[in-house]
């Protein structure tokens, strides 16, 4: 692996001149069923050899972005490899091409002065063997989509693994020696109520994992969850209830330890997830594989959604780009605002003006005023941010600022 230099200071950064550190993120389209409310870019049943020739081309892939002359002069502290489900293909290549990333990269120092690596998983898919390939690979962040601690919520939301296969998925984990482990859970689901999901919060805590991501189901276009919703067979929580159950997510995790610093994220002192904050600060990505998206310094780049067409496209020389944009500034100003709003931390106004050559203040006026006398916006030390009340009706104070 490539020495780990010391961590630049972002604050001194902007888009124009040098940048904070960039994230890479590898996207495995592979998995076992694809859930019925799932709408990200995967494919259940895929052959063996499609999905080798897949992971050998992303190594390739890798390789080469590793040497563009935006990646060389650039340092990196984070690599999430997501899905799909990635330990649906074989461990020892992609364990192979983790190393290869890690190596050909310029990563720095995160905590524990190593960048954060993040593997997600679902709970029926992982062993003690795998486990411990990846670990040697340098994956010290395991992201268990764990979603319900209720065999019928699970039922009810489309996934193969039960109460059980998750808990034994968190002991092994352990076992193999990760210290960073993240459970995904989902509330309003289908036949949820608030005292299905209090329990669901309790048996996650007593996991004692270091981090939680607690979203709430959202019912997208094209799934067979919107058809069903469509039709009115969807016993979805009413919204109040819904309202509800992210207020119990937060008495539950903070009495347990656990700060929120995004709207669906917990995380105990030191263990919040690197690699999202990029995301969150609008910081530039590296996306690796069919239908990821690159942002590399304001300008987003999608990859083809299929697998073949990415693994036909690299192997006869040719970029896998679909699409490109790069927005223009006003816009980039007022996305800048949107995703730090989500951190509970806010954002940063003069780093906004640094940036962008104006302030909230400045740009949105009378309807950001209207938001801070609603008390759904305060500014407190040179940061914009959500209160309380707005944590809660975030959806809709995001509306106004879009």
């Amino acid at each position: 692996m490539s020495p780990v230099k010391p961590k630049t200071n972002p604050d001194h950064l902007t888009p124009e001149t040098a940048e904070s550190p960039a994230g890479i993120y590898v996207h495995v389209p592979f998995c076992q069923t694809k859930c019925p409310y799932c709408s990200f870019v995967s494919y259940p049943g895929m052959d063996s050899k499609l999905k080798n020739n897949y992971i050998q081309t992303l190594h390739r892939q890798a390789l080469k972005l590793a040497k563009h002359p935006w990646s060389e002069a650039r340092e990196f502290n984070s690599l999430f490899v997501g899905g799909g489900n990635p330990p649906s293909v074989a461990t020892e290549k992609m364990a192979t091409c983790i190393a290869a990333c890690l190596d050909a990269f310029n990563f720095t120092a995160g905590a524990n002065n190593v960048p954060e690596v993040t593997l997600e998983a679902n709970p029926n898919t992982v062993n003690p063997a795998m486990l411990q390939r990846f670990r040697e690979a340098g994956v010290n962040r395991l992201s268990i989509g764990m979603q319900a601690f209720s065999d019928s919520m699970l039922n009810n939301i489309g996934r193969k693994h039960t109460v059980q296969d998750g808990v034994r998925a968190f002991e092994l984990a352990r076992a193999a020696g990760f210290t960073n482990i993240n459970l995904d859970l989902m509330y309003g689901l289908p036949g949820q109520n608030v005292a299905v999901w209090k329990n669901s919060l309790q048996q996650a805590v007593a996991l004692a994992p270091e981090h939680l991501s607690v979203y709430e189901l959202t019912v997208e276009q094209g799934t067979p969850f919107a058809e069903l919703a469509g039709k009115g067979e969807l016993n979805l929580p009413h919204e109040d209830a819904t309202l509800a159950m992210f207020e119990q997510a937060q008495e539950s995790l903070t009495a347990a330890g656990f700060g929120q610093y995004e709207i669906s994220n917990y995380a105990r002192k030191g263990f919040a997830c690197i690699h999202n904050i990029n995301y969150w600060e609008n910081g530039s990505y590296i996306g690796l594989g069919a239908g990821a998206v690159s942002c590399f310094s304001g300008v987003r780049i999608k990859s083809t959604e299929s697998p073949e067409q990415f693994v036909h496209l690299l192997d006869k020389n040719r970029i896998p780009y679909t699409a490109a944009e790069f927005l223009p500034l006003q816009a980039r100003f007022r996305e800048a605002v949107i995703m730090g709003l989500r951190m509970t931390a806010g954002v940063s106004v003069s780093r906004l003006e640094k940036q962008f050559g104006v302030t909230p203040q400045k740009y949105y006026g009378a309807a950001l005023g209207k938001l801070q006398q609603q008390e759904l916006l305060h500014e407190v030390e040179n940061r914009l941010r959500l209160t309380p009340k707005g944590l809660l009706l975030a959806n809709r104070v995001m509306a106004q600022l879009v």
